[in-house]
Order: structure tokens, then sequence, then C-alpha cells
């Protein structure tokens, strides 16, 4: 399974991105979809999940700022940030859970997002 991450940039703060992240595969094959966050010395955190199932966890700091959405058919995962903060900064990694069908955890590469206040 590879993951293709797209649409980070440099913000402004209150500014908005949005995340694209396509998978290889039919995306109801995965368990769930999603982002992490990763900043320099600092644990990886979970921005937003999206099972097959359709159940949505997101991390404590989206705050209901950030939406997680899928486009089936295009084998899609979205994440729409809004009110964006300098502490948002990081570099978002796609996160595909394959243990169902392919008995394994999938990653994508990194795109970083920049909120400058």
């Amino acid at each position: 399974v590879q993951l293709q991450a797209s649409g980070g940039g440099s913000v402004q703060t209150g500014g908005s991105l949005r995340l694209s992240c396509a998978a290889s595969v039919g995306i109801l094959s995965l368990n769930a979809m999603g982002w992490y966050r990763q900043v320099p010395g600092k644990q990886r955190d979970l921005v937003a999940r999206l099972s097959s199932g359709g159940v949505i966890d997101y991390g404590d700091f989206v705050e209901d700022r950030f939406t997680i959405s899928r486009d089936n058919a295009k084998n899609t995962v979205y994440l729409e940030m809004t009110s964006l903060k300098p502490d948002d900064t990081g570099v978002y990694v796609c996160n595909a859970d394959g243990s169902w069908v392919y008995g394994m955890e999938y990653w994508g590469k990194g795109t970083l997002v920049t909120v400058s206040s």
C-alpha cells in the first residue's frame, strides 16, 4: 500500500489548509486512515483518524477546528484545517491501518505545515 500526501504549506495564524492522502488501494479495505503530526523532539500526535466504519477520532489539540473526510471513489482522505495556530506547525504524516487485509500499518511521506504568527 502506498500513500501519497499533498497539501501542506505555509499560512498565517487563522488561515486554512487542506491536506489530501491518496491510497494505492481501496480505502474501505483499510481499518482506518488518518493523519499524525510530528514535531522535532516530541512524540507523534494523532491529528485525526477515520475508520472504515465511519468512526472519527481527533487529537485533543484539534478543538473542533479540523475535519477529516474521505472520497471512496478516489481512495483519498482529506483533512480540512481551519483557524490554524502556530502550535499546529509540524510535519503531517498520513497513516493507513491495513492490519485486517494486509497485516500491517503504512505511513506516507510527511507534508510540512507551517503556521506563522
